[in-house]
């Protein structure tokens, strides 16, 4: 390129203005994509462990279903609750054991970036006959309940459980709201939750209100502006209809 920066695409939406841009990493000398929401950096292709964490954290804790232990055969039915620059969907993608992937996506020009072949790294993934990409708000999806059909809900769209993009979704991170998005889930279902922050011990106790095996995994990975490491975190819950979680969380 030769410009340094380069606007992709800009639109306006009921969340604010939304922007799409690349640009050359002068650490790294890599092309990167970026994301941008009003003033908020939403997300960066630089920083991607913790989006791909997120899919191999809840597609790991989906318990094998065919009759010798193991999978004879994709079984799992996958529900990506925000798209963005698509890493986790890949990620998902990349195993054996996916079935479908129905990515809900609350903004329509995050789809189309997709459609339109604008990321490289996910033109595989959005041609792939397994993925369905909805317009849709997530968390009215999750308030609209069952009837029970997902078995891997991967949810990346807030900054954490109480740092939101719109107090909208904020009703989601109580037990009442997950339990709305728990009648989604088949039984043994897994819900995985992307944080920017370390594990809640709060937050924890609330999906133990609802789910069983519940744990919060620190995700680390190499920042190169900082020269350091940073890190961001995984929550992952089990739906197990009528079962009372038998002792306390793990964090």
């Amino acid at each position: 390129m030769s410009r340094r920066l380069e606007e992709i695409d800009w639109q306006s939406t009921p969340l604010g203005d939304l922007m799409l841009r690349r640009r050359r990493e002068p650490t790294t000398g890599r092309e990167i994509y970026e994301v941008k929401l009003g003033e908020e950096f939403l997300m960066s292709s630089l920083f991607t462990v913790a989006e791909i964490e997120l899919a191999h954290l809840g597609l790991a804790a989906a318990r094998p279903t065919g009759p010798t232990g193991i999978h004879d055969a994709p079984d799992l039915d996958v529900v990506v609750g925000g798209l963005g620059l698509g890493y986790t969907l890949v990620a998902a993608l990349e195993s054996d054991r996916v079935r479908s992937v129905r990515v809900i996506e609350a903004l329509a020009p995050v789809i189309s970036w997709h459609e339109r072949h604008l990321l490289p790294d996910t033109v595989a993934a959005t041609d792939d006959p397994r993925t369905t990409f909805v317009h849709d708000d997530f968390f009215a999806w999750a308030r609209r309940g069952g009837p029970p059909g997902v078995d891997v809900v991967l949810l990346d769209v807030d900054h954490t459980p109480e740092h939101h993009l719109h107090p909208s979704h904020a009703d989601l991170y109580t037990p009442d709201g997950l339990r709305s998005l728990a009648g989604h889930l088949r039984p043994e279902g897994v819900f995985a939750l992307w944080s920017d922050d370390p594990p809640d011990p709060a937050f924890v106790g609330v999906l133990s209100e609802v789910f069983v095996d519940v744990e919060g995994v620190v995700v680390d990975f190499p920042n190169p502006i900082t020269g350091s490491t940073s890190s961001n975190s995984v929550y992952t819950a089990r739906w197990r209809p009528g079962h009372a979680p038998a002792s306390g969380p793990t964090d």
